[in-house]
């Protein structure tokens, strides 16, 4: 899934540990949920127009990420500070994954072009491992573009959700 998604996710989950569970389980329970939830998020998104490689020559992939760059980029300086918990631990295997290990790994393969450094490092090994225990059934629609009616319907339905959950954009 994107990182919008991911966003309100992790944003729901922290709202309702806040709400319902008392510190420091409130804190625990929203790590844990929201990691988990990228995980299922992530195995998920085999029915969604999400390549795994960019498709830079592709107009309508282009003008899809921009798009969802800038809902991501709305949500996080929307929520951010009170829902910081929830968002970093939705994103946390995207970030270890993209942001921290892929670099280093390219740097490696640049000077080794075999180097399998890193590869039993990466945390999305773990939503594979989910998708094909778990979501083996589903249909593969990653390169349909047809796919973004489906990730258009979650993110609005989580936009809904979050509207009636009531979310504070203070601390309180």
């Amino acid at each position: 899934m994107e990182l919008i998604t991911h966003n309100l996710i992790g944003i729901i989950i922290q709202i309702l540990c806040f709400t319902f569970l008392l510190f420091p389980l409130n804190i625990v329970c929203t790590i844990l949920f929201a990691h988990l939830s990228h995980i299922f998020c992530d195995a998920l998104s085999i029915i969604t127009y999400h390549t795994p490689d960019r498709q830079k020559g592709d107009k309508f992939w282009i003008i899809w990420h921009y798009i969802i760059y800038l809902l991501s980029a709305i949500s996080f300086f929307i929520f951010i500070i009170p829902y910081w918990l929830g968002m970093l631990f939705a994103n946390i295997i995207d970030i270890w994954d993209w942001l921290i290990l892929r670099p280093i790994q390219n740097k490696k393969r640049e000077k080794n072009p075999e180097s399998k450094w890193g590869d039993k490092y990466y945390l999305h090994r773990t939503v594979d491992w989910v998708r094909n225990k778990l979501f083996f059934w589903l249909p593969v629609r990653n390169y349909k573009k047809s796919g973004i009616m489906i990730e258009i319907f979650i993110i609005i339905t989580l936009s809904i959700i979050l509207g009636f959950l009531g979310p504070s954009l203070f601390i309180t």
